[in-house]
């Protein structure tokens, strides 16, 4: 009789043997496999990020001008220098006693290194700028922006190589107030400022304001960096800026025409503008009934043609440089200073 135990100790050792093979016969055919994902899921794994590219160096060249007793009344314009200098323009500041000085030099530097010219000045360093551009006009040298700070009363035109010109002043100010015009047959973009209204701003702190700063260092940045589309029909802009409204500064206005329908608040909504920007533009009441094809003149800021966002539809031909967001800072005073009103 055959014992029963040794035979089922035979069984059992030949079925864990044979499990163990199995198992090892799995896990070998599962090896290649489990190597197989993940070699695909390395070429699947999308690349690793491009280093940023550090922004492009503005390519301008830029003169600041201090007013009279500057390095005490006029630092603004030293503040503003550096913060220039920050971002990479090439950028000076000045007494403007010696205008006419830089001006010979800034010919020398644009006949070797023909870059775009910038000038800005406060009090005297305003009248300063407007004369520098007529030294320039006469080397047939065009000048890309102008900005007056509270310039001088006896400040000049503006002549003609201007290309773009903003002036914020205050017209009832002793130390400045120019309201600077300009040259008949002007063909640029021409923006005045008047903040008369505006208590808490000073002939002595106005060049020292960050709203202002603020918009001058964009505009010059992007004047460096991407050439301008200014060309097209242009309209002046002369504006006095109501006491409870932030300073922005637009390049100029340009024509838009009335659809039926259309009132000034539509248009102002549709292109992003205060109300009160339209009514002075147009020298027109809150609630003038607009007629289909009436020109209306719309404030815009000039913008580099890739940044050009998309128009609006409410005019019959819309504007082709519609305006920038507003500005970061909606404040009126200079920073690190407290405003007090100014006699009125």
């Amino acid at each position: 009789m055959i014992n029963p135990k040794p035979v089922m100790a035979i069984v059992f050792r030949a079925m864990l043997i044979a499990c163990v093979w199995s198992a090892g016969c799995n896990f070998t055919l599962a090896a290649p496999a489990a190597k197989q994902a993940n070699t695909a899921a390395a070429v699947a794994a999308p690349p690793p990020p491009a280093p940023e590219q550090p922004p492009p160096t503005p390519r301008v060249r830029a003169y600041l001008f201090r007013g009279a007793m500057g390095p005490i009344f006029s630092r603004g314009m030293d503040q503003l220098t550096s913060r220039l200098e920050e971002v990479g323009v090439q950028a000076d500041v000045y007494e403007f006693t010696i205008c006419r000085l830089i001006a010979a030099k800034a010919i020398r530097e644009y006949k070797k290194d023909p870059l775009p010219i910038v000038l800005i000045g406060h009090s005297m360093g305003g009248l300063c700028s407007v004369i520098f551009a007529e030294v320039l006009q006469q080397e047939n040298i065009p000048v890309n922006l102008i900005v007056a700070i509270d310039p001088a009363h006896a400040t000049g035109k503006v002549p003609l190589n201007v290309e773009r010109f903003i002036n914020i002043f205050m017209s009832d100010s002793v130390l400045g107030g120019g309201d600077v015009v300009a040259e008949t047959g002007y063909q640029g973009h021409y923006a005045s400022y008047d903040l008369k209204d505006h208590s808490e701003v000073t002939h002595i702190n106005i060049d020292k304001m960050d709203t202002i700063h603020d918009q001058l260092v964009n505009a010059v940045v992007q004047l460096g960096t991407t050439p301008m589309q200014v060309k097209g029909e242009t309209a002046p802009l002369r504006y006095i800026v109501p006491a409870d409204a932030p300073l922005e500064l637009w390049d100029s206005g340009i024509p838009q025409f009335a659809r039926a329908g259309d009132t000034l608040q539509s248009l102002a909504t549709a292109n992003h503008v205060p109300p009160w920007a339209l009514t002075q533009a147009n020298q027109l009441p809150d609630n003038a009934p607009l007629t289909a094809g009436q020109r209306i003149v719309i404030p815009r800021h000039l913008m580099p043609v890739a940044q050009q966002p998309a128009t609006t539809a409410t005019a019959a031909e819309p504007a082709k440089r519609p305006t920038s967001p507003a500005p970061r800072s909606s404040r009126g005073q200079a920073s690190g200073e407290k405003s007090s009103p100014r006699p009125r």
